[in-house]
């Protein structure tokens, strides 16, 4: 069972976490580049001297890469949810359990957003205090009591105030990258199909295949193993802000029943909300290695520790 850390030790955590996925990814990245150009050199000659030519612009570009969607990841997560603005007058009840929430645990308040879904799930995002936000589905805020929203509430402020969105967003960015380049090897080799190839190029592509999805998933390993346990710290976190701990374990059980936001296909976005779950969710098998959420029964489990 995870042991519940104070609020300072686990901002710490992540902290550490945030720095280590800025140095982890890119060394993945220029490792897969530098496999790539080794095998160019084997089959068509040339000096592995290349690669320190083209590291640089490797770099740059993903550089680039990087601060663009950081600096549009709120209006990119919204385009991709479907999720409106909620303002105070067209639902008071949500609006002060946001404010309130935010004033008990010290945070300026964070927009609140809407998605119009019958379902129930909810998230929260952003890097800073001028970004963050809490999204809920329109299911979520009528099928939940007072308390049970609450204590959802307060499981997406406990992000907020870990600074696990800020670390979230830096993992999607990245293992975006890993997939984009995945999928344009992919691609390459269905483009090249049936043509004539030069000199061992049909080896290179298919080696660039292997190795850009052997780095995608290495890269989606690195970001489950860093941030598996943070639903559990943002359940603690809920749990003691709210008090009442079985409003949140009765919120999950409503939530497992009906998660599914049909707006969000993407399992990058998915992965922020309070559940994000996948076929094989209630049993041991090789796909709960990509899950990105512990089960909702261990989640409701760990909860009882503080009845």
């Amino acid at each position: 069972m995870i042991e519940y850390r104070g609020i300072q030790s686990q901002q710490r955590i992540n902290n550490t976490n945030s720095v280590l996925l800025l140095t982890l990814f890119p060394v993945l990245l220029l490792g897969m580049f530098w496999v790539i150009v080794f095998f160019i050199n084997q089959k068509q000659g040339g000096n592995i001297d290349f690669f320190t030519t083209i590291a640089p612009a490797i770099l740059v570009i993903t550089g680039i890469w990087f601060l663009i969607a950081w600096g549009l990841n709120s209006k990119m997560i919204q385009w991709a949810t479907g999720s409106k603005p909620l303002e105070r007058m067209e639902n008071k009840r949500v609006y002060n359990i946001v404010e309130n929430l935010s004033i008990s645990c010290g945070i300026k308040m964070p927009a609140v957003f809407v998605i119009e879904d019958d379902s129930l799930n909810a998230f929260a995002s952003g890097i800073n205090a001028s970004s963050y936000s809490v999204t809920l589905s329109r299911g979520i805020i009528n099928k939940l009591n007072d308390e049970e929203l609450e204590g959802v509430v307060a499981h997406e402020l406990t992000h907020i105030r870990n600074r696990d969105t800020r670390m979230l967003i830096i993992s999607i960015i990245f293992v975006g990258i890993f997939s984009f380049l995945a999928e344009m090897a992919f691609r390459s080799i269905r483009f090249t199909g049936g043509r004539k190839s030069g000199k061992g190029t049909g080896v290179i592509i298919l080696v660039a295949v292997v190795v850009s999805a052997l780095a995608y998933l290495i890269s989606m390993l690195l970001r489950f193993g860093i941030s598996r346990s943070r639903e559990y710290m943002a359940d603690a976190g809920a749990a003691e802000m709210t008090k009442k701990p079985e409003a949140l374990a009765s919120a999950l059980k409503k939530i497992s029943d009906d998660p599914l936001i049909e707006a969000v296909q993407s399992r990058d976005v998915a992965q922020l909300f309070i559940n994000n779950p996948t076929p094989s969710q209630h049993r041991a098998s090789w796909d709960n290695l990509f899950s990105t959420h512990p089960p909702i029964e261990k989640r409701i489990e760990y909860l009882e520790q503080f009845l």
